[in-house]
């Protein structure tokens, strides 16, 4: 309520203020470059790439209906989207050339985004932010230097409400397929007599999701304050949000999909009657607050400054029922009345996660008419609670009481510091040179008693990364070519030390980012080829196993690469008619790739099992990196005229593994999926200033599809003979089913 009453009266004061004098533009205009220092080291020397995809906000909010921010960036090349509730509204993920977002570099405003143990970012944390949003940059590859993790496949660099000339308002609704709805209210003051500008957005979504018991309650918030002087702007920010989805990450098997694609199994239990049933609290519940203070100084025409403290605070816990072995929660096993040793019950347990994320970063940027030099530094720390309670068992045999009873508690402390220093030096006129030089220091230590196996663990891990860049390019009469080198240094994440099995201990992984391209653009149409190759040691794959969290599980292998080409094209067709397309060709693979694949009956009497846990060590040779599909293409349509529009966006995805074992069991198919959105904009006078009514429907053609999913391999023993082969692994495969068509509806009232 109390968040309501000040977005209320932030409303109430932007209609207000609609009467007070107007800014000069070129006053406007300055403080946007005073908002612009803030963030402008990010995209130093990516200027010319096709590697490189900006996004204004304006756009994105067109076409916001809810769902999650990668589910608007489908236009961008190389990418892949997915969501567990088949949606986008819940737990939403993407992947650029086949890299999952833990291992995307994200900033907003300059500021680290990713969680430092997870190294990822939950959107659902934060929904509608796009609703507060100025721009985006996705730069694919290592691009160029910034602050917080690895940019190992991508960087995505946001930025907040830039300043406003004039006071506004506006008021946002709309409600589709699944009960999904939407509601968002956004203000501001503009910009004041003496400098001062307030905006203000509060969002709330919800939506019972596709796939049955995934629905999601989320709220999420932004609200800023700033004072921009002659060469000076102050900005105060907070954004945020709570979040509470039903958990819908277990997956169906390819069977149910086909018979039952909205199935979720999750949450269901057996009684000790032999009665199906349903736990109703089996959610993930989590909310966070993000602060931040910015402080930009242009000195003259050739030096600017940039500050900026952060600190944000994450709390919630997800809770599940599970069918589990007493000791795996150090709990003890009991006799029934027939005296036989009872090992596992039903039981409802709790995961906590509690941490604090809190740093600074500074930058100074020079500009010259043939130089331009960028210094940054940044230090952050984090801490990290989690911690475990079995809340109660389900089964009433069990004898002894344990409620509330806590099992497991650790924690993890990570410290991250990196300086870099940047140049871009233009030779001769559109002939350019550019070089960039990172160090990176990260210290992480884990402690306390692990979730996984319940043992004690005492982990202290330091790293010093030092990653160059180097890049030439020329532009001559819309002709642009370039080529550019970078090499990237990750450190493991959490989950990479706490759940690998006894023969995937982690290491750093290191890339080597190899990129050339060339471009054309003619006021009718524009062309360009961006060509790739990834080269890494020590590549963390994904195994397309799952923890029993959720979490997809890795490994290293030693020698393994990405290698592609990106196409894009443009054409005006008409003054109304834009027609955008791009194309993806690429070869992902593993060298050697050796597995150690789980024995259920293994012979533990044997040492040589013991040793080995169970698992035997099978070569598979060359294979494709899981998730990596070969071909991926992008086409849209943007229609505009006199108020009306329409974007018809289509994506296809090749096929893809979900392990590197490139079994057919194991392979998701192939498939296409188009979106079309219709738009009117209702211009209006006085107090309101337009209407926007606005249709998406999503799905258009009604395309059974699935976008992830999760891979489990094992043998039932050798052979006849004795022997372990390809032949005779199993597989286990589960699958996220993906909306049918749906539609939403609603509309846009501007003040």
């Amino acid at each position: 309520m109390r968040k309501k009453r000040v977005l209320v009266a932030a409303m109430q004061l932007a209609v207000c203020a609609s009467a007070m004098a107007q800014v000069k533009t070129d006053s406007v205009m300055r403080n946007v470059d005073l908002d612009e220092v803030t963030v402008v080291s990010s995209r130093f020397g990516a200027e010319h790439s096709l590697s490189r995809t900006s996004l204004l906000g304006g756009g994105l909010q067109q076409q916001n209906m809810g769902e999650n921010l990668p589910y608007l960036l489908q236009k961008t090349p190389s990418l892949v989207v997915t969501s567990d509730d088949g949606l986008g509204m819940g737990y939403t993920y993407f992947r650029v050339r086949g890299t999952d977002q833990s291992r995307i570099n994200m900033t907003i405003n300059g500021v680290p985004l990713n969680d430092s143990e997870s190294q990822s970012v939950f959107w659902v944390n934060m929904t509608d932010m796009v609703g507060s949003m100025s721009k985006m940059d996705v730069q694919r590859g290592v691009g160029t230097s910034v602050n917080g993790a690895a940019a190992f496949g991508a960087s995505v660099n946001m930025q907040t409400e830039l300043v406003h000339q004039n006071p506004y308002a506006e008021v946002a609704f709309n409600g589709g397929s699944y009960n999904t709805f939407r509601e968002s209210v956004k203000a501001g003051t503009g910009l004041l007599k003496h400098g001062f500008s307030v905006d203000a957005r509060y969002s709330k979504v919800n939506s019972n999701g596709y796939v049955e018991h995934s629905n999601s309650d989320l709220h999420s918030y932004f609200v800023s304050g700033a004072w921009y002087g002659a060469k000076t702007m102050v900005k105060v920010l907070t954004f945020g949000g709570k979040e509470r989805t039903g958990i819908a990450w277990d997956g169906i098997s390819p069977t149910m999909w086909r018979d039952n694609p909205r199935y979720n199994g999750a949450g269901e239990y057996v009684d000790e009657k032999g009665k199906m049933q349903y736990y109703k609290n089996n959610t993930d519940n989590y909310f966070q607050h993000h602060y931040q203070a910015h402080v930009s100084h242009i000195f003259n025409q050739k030096w600017s400054l940039n500050a900026a403290l952060h600190y944000t605070r994450g709390d919630g816990y997800t809770e599940q029922v599970k069918y589990a072995k007493h000791k795996d929660y150090a709990l003890q096993n009991y006799l029934d009345g027939d005296g036989n040793e009872v090992e596992k019950s039903n039981l409802v347990r709790r995961k906590y996660l509690s941490n604090d994320f809190y740093g600074g970063t500074i930058g100074a940027h020079f500009s010259a008419k043939s130089l331009k030099v960028a210094f940054g530094a940044a230090a952050s720390n984090y801490n990290g609670i989690h911690y475990g309670q079995v809340l109660k068992m389900l089964d009433e045999s069990y004898p002894n009481s344990v409620e509330n009873y806590e099992y497991y508690r650790n924690r993890g402390d990570k410290l991250d510091v990196n300086a870099f220093v940047k140049a871009n030096w233009e030779i001769v006129k559109g002939l350019s040179i550019y070089g960039d030089l990172q160090y990176r220091f990260v210290d992480y230590r884990l402690s306390g008693v692990n979730d996984e196996d319940l043992n004690e663990m005492s982990l202290h891990e330091q790293f010093h990364f030092f990653n160059p860049k180097a890049g030439v390019s020329y532009s001559n009469k819309g002709h642009n070519v370039y080529a550019t080198f970078a090499m990237a240094n990750r450190e493991p994440t959490r989950k990479n030390y706490t759940e690998c099995g006894p023969n995937d201990q982690p290491r750093h992984e290191t890339l080597y980012d190899y990129e050339v391209g060339y471009s054309y653009s003619h006021k009718i149409f524009s062309i360009g080829a961006n060509l790739y190759f990834m080269d890494y040691d020590n590549q963390l794959v994904l195994t397309g196993k799952l923890s029993d969290t959720g979490a997809a599980l890795t490994r290293n292998v030693k020698n393994s690469y990405r290698m592609g080409v990106e196409l894009l094209a443009g054409v005006q067709i008409a003054k109304c008619l834009r027609w955008d397309a791009n194309l993806t060709l690429s070869r992902n693979k593993i060298l050697n790739y050796t597995d150690w694949v789980d024995d259920w009956y293994a012979d533990w009497s044997d040492p040589s099992v013991i040793a080995s846990s169970g698992q035997v060590e099978i070569n598979y040779g060359t294979t494709d990196i899981a998730f990596s599909p070969s071909i991926l293409v992008g086409s849209t349509f943007n229609f505009d005229l006199k108020g009306f529009s329409a974007m018809l966006q289509t994506n296809f995805v090749g096929s893809q593994y979900l392990d590197n074992t490139m079994n057919n069991a194991s392979k998701l198919p192939a498939y296409c999926v188009s979106n079309l959105g219709l738009a009117y904009c209702l211009p209006l006078k006085k107090v309101v200033k337009d209407i926007t009514f606005r249709i998406q429907m999503n799905n258009l053609f009604n395309a059974k599809y699935v976008s992830n999913g999760w891979s489990y391999s094992y043998f039932e023993g050798g052979d006849a003979d004795g022997n372990f082969t390809r032949e005779n692994q199993k597989y286990e495969v589960g699958y996220y089913a993906q909306a049918p068509f749906n539609i939403h509806a609603g509309f846009v009232v501007r003040f």
